[in-house]
């Protein structure tokens, strides 16, 4: 088995280790010393040496630069984070605005709308579409606590919407001009004739019941009649337009896609007569034809309920 000779390379690395720290501390205590012979020699060795050493600094240039770059970078990634969310908010906030302005504009479009000044009006929220295969109706925000009534007139910046059916306290049900139990008078202008509305659960109802149909014409309005006390007269509908089926249909005023408020017309009912003898005259017996010859008596009696006839 072969001897292994001995190790120099221990003791002269220790030695060259020892070496070099003497000459590094040699070194800060030279540059440590305060005297104008020490500054010169140090201005000397760095006036020497540094000038040679530029191919030794330019990776650490390059690397103090590429550490700025990726200091800059992450910076400028925060900065657009920030302006992504900021532009997040942003696009919330032009939504909101946007439904505001909506919102704003439909409820100038309730105020411009031109009725008749003795109707007034209660104005709701439609909450939520309670319609189905079978019905066309939706839910208002008000009820019988806001004073309204069964049967009265719905309609939207536009046109006529529906009618009053189902009251509870805070909410009531409208029934749409497209539901099957709708059953609307209607007048078509400028012909005046007269129609009624009914509803066949799809957008465009059907005019029946027409007195002359070659009066109407596509393009003809159409208003209510006011006939029968159901809803009062002139509130537009729409306009009359020719289906497929060759009947004459209504194209509604309303915009039935984006039903968001609602104004209710407050209906009066009709006066009713109490004292019929307000409106009819004494002596009046209801006879068509030429009146009979009264007497002065009967005058008098006429004239003086008390009295008798007689003296």
């Amino acid at each position: 088995m072969a001897r292994r000779g001995p190790d120099f390379a221990t003791p002269v690395r220790r030695v060259l280790i020892g070496l070099l720290a003497l000459v590094l501390i040699g070194l800060f205590l030279f540059w440590r010393i305060d005297s104008p012979r020490a500054e010169r020699m140090r201005i000397a060795i760095v006036d020497r040496m540094v000038p040679g050493l530029d191919w030794a600094l330019a990776p650490v240039t390059q690397v103090s630069q590429m550490i700025g770059g990726l200091q800059s970078y992450a910076r400028i990634y925060q900065q657009n984070q920030e302006l992504r969310r900021e532009l997040q908010k942003m696009q919330a906030w032009k939504e909101a605005a946007v439904q505001l302005e909506q919102e704003n504009s439909k409820l100038m479009a309730l105020n411009n709308v031109r009725i008749d000044p003795a109707l007034t009006s209660v104005t709701g929220v439609v909450m939520v579409d309670s319609g189905s295969a079978f019905r066309q109706s939706v839910l208002l925000n008000v009820g019988s606590d806001d004073g309204i009534v069964e049967g009265w007139a719905t309609m939207d910046g536009l046109g006529l919407v529906g009618r009053i059916s189902g009251v509870g306290r805070r909410t009531s049900r409208v029934v749409l001009l497209t539901d099957p139990s709708s059953r609307i008078p209607v007048s078509v202008l400028p012909s005046g004739e007269r129609a009624l509305l009914k509803g066949d659960n799809t957008s465009l109802p059907f005019l029946d019941f027409i007195e002359t149909p070659d009066n109407v014409r596509p393009g003809d309005r159409v208003v209510t009649s006011g006939d029968g006390g159901v809803f009062p007269p002139g509130l537009l509908a729409g306009q009359v337009v020719q289906g497929r089926d060759g009947r004459m249909r209504l194209h509604m005023a309303a915009d039935y896609g984006r039903l968001e408020f609602l104004r209710v017309l407050r209906s009066h009912p009709a006066e009713t007569v109490a004292d019929s003898g307000a409106v009819i005259p004494v002596g009046d017996k209801g006879l068509i034809g030429p009146q009979m010859p009264v007497s002065p008596v009967e005058a008098a009696v006429a004239s003086d309920p008390l009295s008798t006839g007689t003296e």
